[in-house]
Formats: C-alpha cells, structure tokens, sequence
C-alpha cells in the first residue's frame, strides 16, 4: 500500500514538475517520510525520476511542435552550463546559506506572477532574440542556481522566459523540461558514483514521475486552457512553498494532530 502512495505522489509531483515547479516537495518527502532513505539518498534517488519525467515530458512537448529547440538553443545551451558548473560547486561548497535566501526569492517572485498577470496568460510566444549581454548572463545564472541548489529553479526559469524572453507560459515549460532533462542527467551520474541511488525506489518512483510529466506534457501542448491551469497552479505552488519555507505548514499540522 505505502509502494502504491508513492507512485501515486511521484504522478502528482510529475504533474506540477511540468506546468509548475517544486514538484520535487512532495517526492522528496515520500521518500525520507515514507520511505525512510536518508535525507542524501533521497536526493540522489530523487533526481532519477526528475530526469525520466523531464525526458518524457520533452518529447511529449517536441512532438507537438510546443518546443522549438532552433529558436531556444541559446537559452538552452546557457542554462545548461550554468548547471553543470553549478553540480560542480556543489560538490566543494554548502549551500544551505543559500537556501535561507531561497525563501525570500519566493516571496518576491510571488508578487511578481501575481501583478499583470496578462503577461503571463498571453497565448503566443512573441519570442525576441535577446542580447548576449541579457541572455548570457540570466541564464548562466538560472543554470549554476538549478545546479547548485535546484530547489525552485523551476519557477524562477519561467520568470525569465516570460518576462525576459517573452514566451507564453507553455513555450516556457517546453523549454524548461528539456533543460532540466539534460543537467539531471548528470547529476544522476555524479549521485551514482557517489553510491546515492536507491534504485529500486528510484525506479518505482520514475514510473509514477514520468507518466504525470508525460500525459501533462500531452495537454499542456494541445488543450487551450493549459496556459491558465498552468498559471493557477504555479501561484499555488509558491504560495505553498511560501508557507513551508517559513516553517508556516509545519506549525498548522502539529496544531491540528
């Protein structure tokens, strides 16, 4: 029964990981709550069904002609080093400082999505082609946060290609799955080196990951309300976040019990 919950949570979390972020709350809660895997293994372990999710959802995207890997490649290819640089970071730094930063970010990125949010329901990609001396230095940053830290860097990608590039809401996570599809790859072989894969969890969960990534990928890329479900759901999302980081959930559970 808790191996069927699992499967269950990892859907739900693929689901959110694909129109959202942060999806990676709920499995990496299932797996050191539930589960019981130590709290480094649960992250290793974790990242196997962030990369299968991310594949699957990227070639559900792809196929619908919803990711444009010619006109995103730049992002993509900047991002993408900023994360490998970042992976590599982390393995010589802490960055738990960092995290406590984390939380003020959501707040202010909270604001952010909620004033005009017409910016963020817009229907059509009105890509421009940025400036190198924009687009080098916003997604090389995204990339070493995704990296270094990889909590919320979901949400804070969206952000930039919104507000900054200009993309609708679905192009957006179109080009975020793919990116985080190639920098989890690696992490997965630095945290298998390292002995940190559960891979029988790992692999129970990556079912349940990939088949909400997927069939969530498959609707955002075709239904024409993706793009509000999308935005409702990422508001839902930092809200949460919001409360959790402040400790806020914590606090109305022990309360309640």
């Amino acid at each position: 029964m808790i191996y069927l919950v699992a499967v269950i949570g990892a859907f739900v979390a693929g689901a959110i990981n694909t129109l959202a972020g942060n999806g990676s709350a709920i499995t990496l809660t299932i797996l050191t709550e539930m589960l019981g895997l130590p709290g480094n293994v649960a992250n290793g372990t974790n990242r196997v069904g962030i990369f299968t999710q991310s594949a699957a959802g990227s070639w559900a995207f792809y196929r619908k002609d919803r990711l444009n890997i010619g006109k995103s490649g730049l992002y993509i290819a900047l991002t993408t080093i900023g994360a490998f640089i970042g992976i590599y970071v982390a393995l010589k730094v802490s960055n738990e400082a960092f995290k406590e930063v984390f939380r003020f970010l959501l707040v202010l990125m909270l604001f952010v999505i909620l004033v005009k949010p017409a910016r963020w329901l817009r229907e059509d990609t009105d890509a421009r082609e940025l400036p190198l001396w924009i687009s080098v230095p916003v997604f090389l940053a995204l990339g070493f946060y995704g990296g270094f830290i990889q909590m919320g860097m979901g949400v804070f990608f969206l952000a930039a290609m919104v507000l900054v590039a200009h993309y609708n809401l679905v192009d957006s996570n179109a080009v975020k799955v793919a990116v985080v599809a190639i920098y989890t790859l690696v992490a997965v072989l630095i945290f298998a080196w390292q002995g940190l894969i559960d891979w029988k969890i790992g692999g129970l969960m990556a079912v349940g990951q990939t088949a909400g990534g997927y069939l969530t990928a498959r609707f955002a890329a075709t239904d024409p309300r993706a793009g509000k479900w999308a935005y409702r759901i990422l508001v839902v999302v930092v809200i949460w976040a919001i409360l959790r980081m402040f400790g806020v959930t914590a606090w109305a559970w022990e309360l309640f019990v």
